[in-house]
């Protein structure tokens, strides 16, 4: 238990995806300017991940392995990846139509995110049995979506106050993400 714990909290804010790897960055700074559409792509990357790693870990342990396909994992997880976006689009344009606009073309972009890629792959390449890739594959998204929540929560707060117009924007952004970066990266060492 104490080391699945400890799996959760490393990936989930010691070594965070966007602060550490700055992997995902475009829906990092697209959708972060409001909390709600903050929350809503957290949700979904979360979902789009969790349900990929799963499926991707039995198509991989299940069929790539028995009939020694390795090398076509890459193919395999993109191919669940954009089938999974897919599936998450048609139901948000359904249920949630707000939503839907509000993620706009960040939405799709969900396919194109490395970090869905990059959780399905890891999971494979650590060796993690069923559960450690449950919890990886929880904990990185749901770092991914604690980051976008502080970082929109910040970004709505910069919108109303007078910032130099050359900080303006991305710049000012990139900033602010170097800052959180820093102060993150004083938990490294507690787990």
């Amino acid at each position: 238990m104490d080391k699945l714990f400890a799996l959760f909290m490393t990936a989930f804010l010691i070594n965070n995806i966007i602060l550490t790897k700055f992997l995902g960055m475009c829906p990092f700074l697209g959708v972060s300017r409001q909390r709600s559409s903050a929350i809503g792509m957290g949700l979904a990357v979360i979902f789009v991940i969790l349900g990929a790693s799963i499926f991707t870990y039995v198509l991989y342990y299940s069929v790539l392995v028995p009939l020694e396909l390795e090398y076509m994992d890459l193919i395999t997880f993109i191919l669940v990846i954009a089938a999974f976006v897919q599936f998450v689009e048609l139901v948000l344009k359904k249920y949630s139509p707000a939503l839907y606009k509000a993620l706009g073309i960040y939405l799709p972009l969900i396919t194109t995110n490395c970090v869905v890629l990059y959780v399905t792959l890891e999971n494979i390449t650590n060796k993690f049995d069923f559960l450690e890739m449950i919890v990886y594959s929880i904990a990185v998204p749901a770092g991914f979506a604690l980051m976008l929540f502080i970082f929109s929560t910040i970004r709505e707060r910069l919108d109303i106050a007078t910032t130099p117009k050359p900080f303006r924007g991305n710049a000012l952004a990139l900033v602010l993400a170097a800052i959180m970066a820093l102060a993150f990266s004083g938990l490294a060492g507690l787990v």
